[in-house]
């Protein structure tokens, strides 16, 4: 299998794009990888050689300029089923919104899954794209992301903004 990696340049700091063949398997934010501190200037932004990456970039640029609300691309990353289910119900979460972690347990039909749920939200590795930001706390706090609070805040403003004329959420 044919593996790429490329880095992109986003409003709220650099990606790492990967892609295994035909799909995206990850696009994780450069310094939120367990306290990396990386110098952005340092990292080589290259053309992408794959159609995909190209795909994914050009989806990015329309979402961050607020044109995108939903992204085609084919997406494999690593995962249990577990962590599948909870993935392909987190990509049903409309631009815009937020459920919370026990909402996103019950769709996925086992309340009690609560904190499974949250672990395999946390292990999302295609950040934005498969949208983990848009899962809150019960009590409509914004907790837990591995990008990092201010970033999924960000990311939910922007959304709210496009979406519902909202200039901040929370």
């Amino acid at each position: 299998m044919n593996v790429e990696i490329v880095y992109y340049k986003s409003p709220i700091g650099a990606l790492e794009i990967r892609s295994a063949g035909s799909a995206i398997s990850d696009v994780l934010f450069v310094n939120s990888w367990k306290g990396a501190k990386v110098n952005e200037a340092e990292l080589n932004f290259v053309k992408p050689k794959s159609a995909i990456i190209r795909s994914c970039i050009k989806q990015l640029d329309e979402y961050f300029a607020g044109k995108r609300t939903e992204f085609h691309l084919h997406i494999a990353q690593v995962g249990t089923e577990f962590q599948q289910q909870v993935w392909k119900e987190l990509c049903l979460i409309p631009y815009g919104r937020t459920i919370s972690y026990l909402e996103l347990s019950k769709r996925i039909g086992n309340v009690k899954a609560i904190r499974a749920v949250g672990t395999a939200n946390g292990n999302n590795s295609v950040s934005i794209i498969v949208p983990c930001h848009r899962v809150i706390g019960s009590n409509g706090e914004l907790v837990g992301y591995g990008g990092d609070l201010w970033r999924k805040k960000w990311l939910l403003d922007l959304e709210n903004k496009i979406a519902n004329g909202v200039q901040t959420l929370f």
